[in-house]
């Protein structure tokens, strides 16, 4: 039987309401497996599509010349597509869990704080993922190689925690910005203009706009500081954390932070579009009985 209890909008829930909701609220209706699936799935597809963007913005990051050679373009993409269907599978399961640990009245929809509470914990855990896997792609993308021995040579220089510090701030407000901020603006939007926004696909566009540029701006110095420290691993220029910093500020000033940014914008909010949809889609398709 059908609820009858009224939605935001005055209304009673029907069918169609209820599919909506439920794919607005995707991780809750997964079991863990299901959600680290789906992510997955998600994150490969967003690699393949978007590796151009991430290879101009490294590049920019270090200051080296970016070649429009799709060959070198799409250097170290095995190891991102690992990294990035890892970390999203790694994010999806466990802002799933936390989602549902945190999300304890089940009559009520999220807070704004245990949605985003959740993003932050599950983007800081992937890190110990994506790591080494992001180290492997940028170490391609500056010298060339195979994934294995380019995997071998930071194995044996004991290269493989570089960066970790930078990719966990990044990652935890990254998954902020993808998987928390989006569903929160787009229910804001659906209910502050329910006229203009009375679809959620209608609602996604801005909300990815929101989202990447939060996830974008708000990280782009630590991850302009863990890509550089990821491509000197020699460590001749760049020592540790702190230090990279303040070389950066040093040679190029504030603006130093944000080279290519533009490039991670663009790619952020291709993702954060591609990713929210991709979510919406693939879960129901992949497994249909939980939303049956």
């Amino acid at each position: 039987m059908i609820c009858s209890e009224p939605d935001k909008h005055g209304s009673g829930i029907t069918s169609t309401g209820i599919n909506r909701t439920r794919k607005r609220h995707l991780s809750t209706q997964l079991s863990e497996f299901q959600n680290a699936t789906v992510g997955a799935t998600v994150g490969v597809i967003e690699v393949l599509v978007l590796q151009p963007f991430n290879y101009c913005k490294n590049m920019l990051q270090q200051g080296m010349p970016i070649e429009m050679n799709p060959a070198k373009m799409y250097r170290g993409v095995a190891s991102n597509a690992v990294n990035m269907g890892g970390c999203t599978m790694i994010q999806f399961a466990v802002g799933g869990a936390l989602k549902g640990a945190l999300h304890t009245d089940k009559s009520k929809p999220m807070s704004k704080s245990q949605e985003m509470g959740a993003g932050l914990g599950a983007g800081m855990v992937s890190a110990m993922w994506g790591t080494p896997l992001e180290l492997i792609m940028i170490q391609q993308q500056r010298k060339g190689g195979s994934t294995p021995q380019t995997l071998k040579n930071m194995v044996s220089g004991s290269h493989l925690t570089r960066g970790f510090l930078g990719c966990a701030i990044r990652e935890g407000l990254w998954c902020v910005g993808y998987m928390s901020i989006p569903p929160i603006i787009r229910r804001e939007f659906r209910s502050a203009k329910p006229d203009i926004f009375d679809t959620d696909d209608k609602a996604r566009i801005p909300a990815s706009l929101l989202g990447g540029a939060f996830a974008c701006y708000l990280t782009q110095p630590v991850d302009t500081i863990k890509t550089c420290m990821q491509g000197d691993v020699e460590r001749k220029t760049y020592k540790n954390f702190v230090d990279t910093g303040k070389v950066i500020y040093r040679e190029v000033g504030f603006t130093g932070f944000y080279r290519g940014a533009t490039f991670r914008y663009g790619r952020m909010v291709c993702a954060v579009f591609m990713m929210d949809k991709l979510a919406s889609v693939i879960g129901p398709a992949m497994y249909p009985a939980a939303f049956a």
